[in-house]
């Protein structure tokens, strides 16, 4: 961990298991209890007496919705993030402190943004996204305070993700888990002591996520630390060149996430299409399970990124090639463990979100149906974040989109004409296994080039634009 006044060093010189260890664990740590953040509400809302089912499914509504405001806070935050690795690997630590201030000025410019055109046609927009009489007041309960708490998230994620890059891993894990701790604590008192339903859990999340960015500002204000930020309210001014970077290395996940929105809705719309409201809920408690899976994923590759960014920016390749094919076998075992509770335990873990029998019967089949190719995933996730991780910007956008738009749009329209709402499900295992193939082809291809360079080369041959010198 690094502490103020130090500079993690360490990324550059120590060996790559225990790095990947030291800053994947407490991502892990941290995006298990995110994902834990999400399931928490969707657990108690599922049994709110008389009106769960309903409830859950108003709660799966949302979903493209929290995917765009997702996908506008990785714009920024990951790219900020995967700049200041590299700047961190080149010793530029005024730039640095340049892209933590961009950071949290373009959070507040876009989430304001954001909150103020959503909830001027919120009811519409909701309804777009697959709403009926049934479950758009459920939604809209939910989101009008999701929505109004919305630059403090975008500021808690951003601001969660730079202490991660800045070499403080365990920090970022213990604010984290703070926040799912708070919230599972506060969830059933807002909910069912205060009798606000729905809306208290969206109450519960904001106020959570709000007491730890309160604890994170007060960090970055400490201005003993190598990255901090200024005290004087005239510093807080938005650098163009700055912004454009961070916003380009951010355009892969950005894409990604809002394809995520885009095929959530399209999977709502058909689901409501050809199995009604109860099916809108099926989806949203698969999505939940497997989206625990995949967040472990996701700390792995949060721990990959400032290692691979931090030797890449160093000249160490060898390094490179190294963290990313141990991060690629501790993902592929992640998913093999999702694959087997989604084949042979699907009733268990259903059970978690509702009793309702027919709900619980048409999430069970979808949950098999819809990971059967679940153990390669993993793979196909860390090559993605690989490429952003050394600024290769297009074949992350590439990776991004063929998944979700090029392979799984077209089979979510084509397949139920044939299998009603069951060939929704069955393009996930199909479209997986397309994204993964392209993902073979790509990581085979650069490997190749890497085998070329020796550590120090000049890294031009890999097509990477990533070459921050002092501003």
């Amino acid at each position: 961990m690094a502490i103020a006044g130090t500079v993690p060093t360490e990324l550059g010189d120590k060996r790559i298991r225990d790095l990947l260890m030291q800053y994947a664990v407490p991502a892990i740590i941290a995006m298990t209890a995110s994902s834990l953040y999400n399931m928490v509400d969707s657990i108690y809302i599922g049994h709110i007496k008389d009106v769960g089912s309903y409830a859950i499914s108003g709660l799966a509504v949302t979903f493209p919705l929290m995917n765009l405001a997702t996908a506008l806070g990785t714009l920024v935050g990951v790219g900020a993030s995967t700049i200041l690795s590299m700047l961190l690997g080149q010793r530029n630590y005024k730039a640095a402190n340049k892209v933590l201030l961009n950071e949290v000025l373009l959070n507040i410019i876009i989430g304001v943004a954001f909150s103020v055109v959503t909830l001027s046609f919120l009811d519409p927009i909701l309804m777009f996204f697959g709403a009926s009489q049934n479950t758009l007041p459920f939604a809209r309960d939910y989101m009008v305070i999701i929505l109004l708490g919305n630059v403090i998230t975008h500021l808690y994620f951003g601001l969660n993700n730079m202490v991660r890059a800045s070499g403080n891993p365990k920090l970022a894990m213990g604010l984290t888990v703070f926040t799912v701790v708070s919230n599972t604590i506060m969830d059933p008192i807002f909910i069912f002591v205060l009798d606000m339903g729905i809306k208290g859990a969206a109450i519960a999340t904001v106020l959570c996520q709000l007491m730890a960015l309160i604890y994170t500002a007060r960090y970055f204000f400490n201005q003993n630390n190598y990255l901090h930020l200024p005290k004087s309210l005239r510093d807080y001014k938005l650098d163009i060149r700055i912004a454009k970077d961070s916003l380009t290395i951010g355009m892969g996940p950005f894409l990604m996430n809002s394809a995520a929105c885009i095929v959530t809705l399209f999977i709502n719309q058909q689901m409501l299409k050809y199995g009604g409201d109860l099916a809108i809920g099926a989806y949203g408690i698969v999505n939940r399970i497997s989206f625990f899976f995949i967040m472990i994923n996701m700390g792995f590759n949060q721990g990959m990124q400032p290692i691979a960014g931090y030797n890449f920016g160093a000249g160490k390749y060898t390094r490179v090639k190294r963290v990313f094919k141990l991060t690629v076998i501790c993902a592929t075992i992640v998913s093999c463990v999702g694959f087997i509770v989604s084949e042979f335990m699907p009733d268990l873990a259903v059970s978690l979100f509702t009793n309702d029998p027919e709900l619980k019967e048409l999430a069970v089949k979808g949950l098999r149906l819809a990971n059967l190719a679940f153990p390669l995933v993993g793979f196909q996730m860390v090559a993605t974040n690989f490429f952003q991780s050394l600024g290769m910007v297009h074949k992350s956008i590439l990776l991004s989109l063929s998944r979700q738009l090029l392979f799984l749009v077209p089979l979510i329209y084509f397949l139920p004409v044939f299998f009603g709402h069951r060939g929704v499900w069955m393009s996930f295992p199909i479209a997986d296994t397309a994204a993964i193939v392209l993902s073979t082809i790509l990581l085979l291809s650069l490997f190749r080039k890497f085998r070329k360079l020796n550590d120090g080369d000049d890294p031009d041959i890999l097509g990477s634009k990533m070459k921050f010198k002092e501003a």
